[in-house]
């Protein structure tokens, strides 16, 4: 699901013949859309009123979304397309007249769209032109067609559509190459099923080898199609029998790891041991599968030594290497800090070009200040430094020498000066936080992050966004985003990306236009400290629904748009594969949990996506967060990772100092969230705090509350 927010800045400023309730209908899917949109548009015609011709276009994509094509064709051929919008009027009763039965007509009006269509409308068109022509039986005019679209923006649809023409001419290995490419490219599109069907009937036949089956499986697989992916690897030997050892072992892999998606333990237990009986390519994934699933299973002192024991036996293999890091990892996550340093020192012997080399360092390290061997720990934190000066590491390794410097006894001429080069190196990080946070305890002055807050640009907006306005206006919102995608792609440089940007902001495009500077102005942001460029880094954005949720729940602005700016970067319209929604990434049954405490009716999951709703729910529950954890970092992680984990781990490990306490959270991705989010909360006050000073960080952990919240 994707559209735009550019009705956002639009409806306040622009008089629609929509009403804005209508618009925001339209733009959540919402079933009364249609309803609202008909009984404005009889008005609008009953009066003569000029915006007929763009609500008719509007109520037309909803008939087609409805799938009633006779009533979307009426519409558009009973109304002259809009201004700038005649690409898409002629688009969309290309689709109409399609689904009607009228092939022919359809393709007519697809060709007119492609020939007045804007790049981001182009391909589309294209395809739709080429499948028309097919459907009339105009093979050779589909051909050229078909030959461009899918060069250019390969699809399913579009490489089989060309396979079959190809085919159709004589063209066997051009047609074959096209449905192999649909097989193992998109296995889950129906058309895969259909390619593989055609390959079959071909003289002679063309069966996937077992490498091509296998990677189908593991496609299936991943997108939760346990089910097909075993009759996948069922297939995979049907013509071409496994003949190697290793494609044995291979093979009951990767029916072991389906099964035990399936729940068909036995079954999945069988496979693996046939498996670990491999040859060591095989037998060293399938080990590996082993202490991954001990893991799994919280049986955290078997799957170190299976780690280990993989370690041992398969030092050339890959999954080798992750059994030696994961041992050392598990040491230090039980408190084994001696063992930790034993294991991960042996690992950095054992694999010194690993991609997980600064890791291990790290790791290594911290193992070491758990112990307070501090000279220690600055080394291994120096062979990070300067051994690997890109990763992104490099800013907490430079806090922690200079914190193993002050733990250490070390004079504040030595320290201070070590904590101002953090802040200064990396000034939006969460260590440059830290690092101010000490040099406060040491009662020196702090120096400035950033200079100069971010500051607006009042640019006019450029020519090239007037036709995602006019999507906008016509609540075409799908295509006015695609039209705002295809625009920023065509950005060259920061020159371009400034102004663009911000007359995204002042459009509402508030993702759109962070996008842009993540691109493009990072070291305009960053390096240079531009206040223009930080503007579209850390926007106020949806600043009138923000601050008067945040009033109504008592909860910070700031923190809101932290959580914001990680949760979704500002875009309304993201979902994530767990099918969190909207800005700050509510799934249903939360959104739902929420308006049960706040006495509303429960939202339909597409409400989730409205940015009112979404940040009134989201503030809400930050809000009963902060009651219950009384600290950012807690906070954010409860967020992150639901408030029993955050309750576990304040529980565990609540005595160590908070910059500690954050390094052991024990899931990877709760600790990064959680250290941007409380670097950004405290940039955000400093931003936009209006000189207030800045409230400490608290750096040791507050007890939580018995009672609060819980989902």
């Amino acid at each position: 699901m994707k559209w735009s927010s550019l009705v956002a800045g639009l409806v306040s400023s622009v008089a629609l013949a929509q009403s804005p309730e209508t618009l925001e209908a339209a733009r959540l899917h919402k079933p009364e859309a249609q309803v609202l949109l008909q009984a404005e548009l009889k008005a609008c015609e009953a009066s003569a009123c000029p915006q007929a011709g763009r609500m008719a276009l509007l109520a037309a994509t909803l008939a087609l979304s409805e799938g009633q094509a006779a009533e979307a064709r009426r519409l558009l051929e009973a109304h002259p397309a809009p201004p700038l919008l005649e690409a898409f009027h002629a688009y969309y009763r290309g689709q109409a007249l399609f689904y009607s039965g009228e092939p022919a007509q359809a393709a007519q009006a697809f060709a007119l769209a492609v020939k007045k269509a804007p790049p981001s409308l182009a391909p589309r068109a294209k395809a739709r032109l080429a499948e028309a022509l097919l459907k009339a039986g105009k093979t050779a005019q589909a051909a050229p067609v078909l030959e461009l679209a899918a060069t250019q923006t390969p699809s399913a649809e579009l490489l089989y559509q060309r396979a079959l023409v190809r085919g159709a001419k004589g063209a066997s290995e051009g047609a074959r190459a096209d449905l192999r490419a649909v097989a193992l490219r998109y296995p889950t599109h129906p058309y895969a099923d259909e390619a593989l069907t055609q390959l079959e009937l071909l003289n002679p036949p063309a069966w996937l080898t077992l490498d091509e089956h296998m990677r189908r499986a593991r496609t299936l697989l991943d997108s939760g199609q346990a089910s097909r992916a075993l009759a996948e690897l069922e297939k995979a030997t049907v013509h071409r029998p496994a003949e190697t050892p290793l494609e044995r072992a291979r093979l009951a892999l990767a029916r072991a790891q389906v099964l035990f998606a399936l729940s068909r333990t036995e079954e999945a237990e069988k496979a693996l041991a046939e498996a670990r009986k491999g040859p060591p390519a095989a037998a060293a994934e399938a080990e590996l599968l082993v202490a991954r699933r001990a893991l799994r299973a919280n049986k955290n002192d078997q799957a170190r030594e299976l780690m280990a024991a993989l370690d041992r036996a398969f030092p050339q293999e890959a999954a080798g290497e992750e059994g030696g890091f994961f041992a050392g990892w598990l040491d230090l996550q039980a408190g084994r800090f001696a063992e930790a340093v034993k294991a991960f020192s042996l690992y950095e012997q054992r694999y010194p070009r690993s991609r997980r080399r600064d890791e291990g360092l790290w790791f290594r390290a911290l193992a070491l200040l758990r112990l307070e061997r501090y000279a220690e720990a600055r080394e291994a934190l120096g062979q990070l430094v300067s051994g690997a000066p890109k990763s992104n590491l490099v800013p907490q390794a430079r806090y922690w020498i200079a914190r193993s410097q002050e733990l250490g006894g070390a004079s504040a001429a030595l320290t201070v000066p070590a904590y101002e080069a953090v802040v200064t190196t990396a000034p939006a990080s969460f260590y440059a936080l830290l690092a101010s946070e000490r040099l406060r305890a040491l009662g020196r002055a702090l120096p400035a992050a950033f200079p100069s807050p971010p500051r607006p640009l009042i640019v006019p907006r450029p020519p090239e966004l007037e036709l995602a306005v006019a999507l906008g206006e016509a609540g075409l919102f799908a295509d006015a985003a695609e039209e705002v995608e295809s625009r920023v792609s065509r950005i060259r440089s920061a020159e371009q990306a400034l102004p663009f940007a911000h007359a995204l902001l002042q459009m509402g495009e508030y993702g759109h236009a962070h996008a842009v500077a993540a691109r493009y102005l990072w070291g305009r942001a960053f390096g240079a400290r531009s206040p223009d460029a930080l503007a579209a880094f850390y926007p106020r954005a949806f600043a009138s629904a923000v601050e008067a949720a945040a009033t109504r729940h008592e909860v910070e602005p700031y923190l809101v748009w932290a959580i914001m700016r990680r949760e979704s970067t500002f875009r309304p319209d993201v979902a994530s594969a767990a099918d969190a929604r909207g800005l700050m990434q509510l799934i249903p049954p939360t959104g739902i949990a929420i308006a049960e405490r706040l006495a509303e009716p429960p939202p339909n999951p597409a409400d989730l996506f409205a940015p009112d709703l979404n940040i009134r729910y989201g503030a809400w529950y930050l809000s009963q967060l902060m009651k219950r954890f009384a600290h950012p970092v807690l906070a954010a992680a409860a967020y992150n990772a639901g408030p029993k984990a955050a309750l576990k781990w304040a529980q565990e490990k609540g005595t160590l100092p908070l910059d500690l306490f954050i390094e052991e959270i024990p899931f990877r991705e709760t600790r990064g969230y959680v250290k941007q989010v409380v670097a950004d909360l405290y940039l955000y006050r400093s931003f936009y705090g209006q000189g207030a000073p800045l409230p400490p960080l608290a750096m040791t952990v507050p007890a939580p509350a018995v009672e609060g919240v819980g989902f």
